[in-house]
């Protein structure tokens, strides 16, 4: 602004400026709505791990609760193990709850080496339904009609690291983050002759806009880490557990 006042003017025409801004508001709906896209599928499949946990603890308790009351309580402690190993999956570390305090240590040391934890947990819960079944608590059908909300499981867990390996195209993003720096930085040029020293004023806020839009779509994009604006797993993790433990006899119902 002080070159354009004292030098020499420096002024462009604003249309071109206006045309592209259509384009780039555009753009910018596109990528928020594509990280709100996914943002939201990845709330939906935790919301199917949250029902089928408890539709599995929920549909063994008439079969083990009263007949196994150990191998029903081995079931349910795995079956809240599994939430905290897929969280800890979609975040890169080995956290598997505090619930595994009271399941047998080897059985989790091995879970915890294993090349995919969630899956070795869901392994476990298999092979308790198996075990009622050779137990004799009931027939190899509702074994395998009980089985499928750990199939289940699994798919949703599936459908989370679908989401969490495949980012948002590379070319898009790049172009995108391109075309923002050249129109806020060639703004001014725009606005001088209508704001005069207001310009960059103007040219701050319309960047902040811009800028703000483009970042919300990267915080959600990818929701499973720790921040704010990423999904509570945590809590989601724990409210299973609560869930699930309070399904179990008394004596038992809380982890030590």
């Amino acid at each position: 602004m002080t070159f354009h006042h004292y030098v020499r003017p420096v002024g462009i025409p604003n249309t071109m400026h206006g045309l592209v801004g259509v384009a780039l508001g555009l753009l910018l709906v596109f990528r928020t709505n594509s990280s709100y896209d996914r943002f939201w599928e990845d709330r939906k499949l935790w919301g199917g791990i949250v029902n089928e946990t408890r539709n599995l603890a929920r549909a063994s308790s008439v079969f083990l609760r009263e007949r196994d009351p150990a191998l029903y309580r081995t079931l349910v402690q795995w079956s809240a193990v599994f939430p905290y190993a897929a969280a800890s999956g979609l975040r890169g570390d080995k956290d598997l709850g505090p619930i595994t305090a009271q399941l047998p240590p080897e059985e989790v040391r091995q879970v915890g080496t294993a090349q995919h934890a969630a899956l070795a947990v869901s392994q476990r819960m298999s092979e308790a339904l198996a075990e009622g079944r050779r137990r004799g608590h009931y027939t190899e059908y509702t074994q395998m009609a009980l089985d499928q909300n750990v199939q289940q499981l699994i798919d949703y867990l599936g459908g989370c690291e679908r989401i969490h390996k495949t980012p948002m195209p590379f070319a898009y993003m790049v172009h995108l983050r391109r075309a923002l720096v050249i129109y806020c930085g060639s703004l001014p040029f725009a606005l001088v002759e209508t704001f005069g020293w207001g310009a960059a004023v103007a040219t701050f806020l319309l960047s902040y806009v811009f800028f703000g839009i483009e970042e919300i779509g990267v915080e959600i994009e990818d929701p499973f880490g720790t921040d704010e604006n990423d999904l509570p797993l945590d809590r989601i993790c724990g409210v299973i557990q609560n869930n699930l433990l309070a399904l179990l006899p008394s004596e038992t119902a809380k982890p030590d």
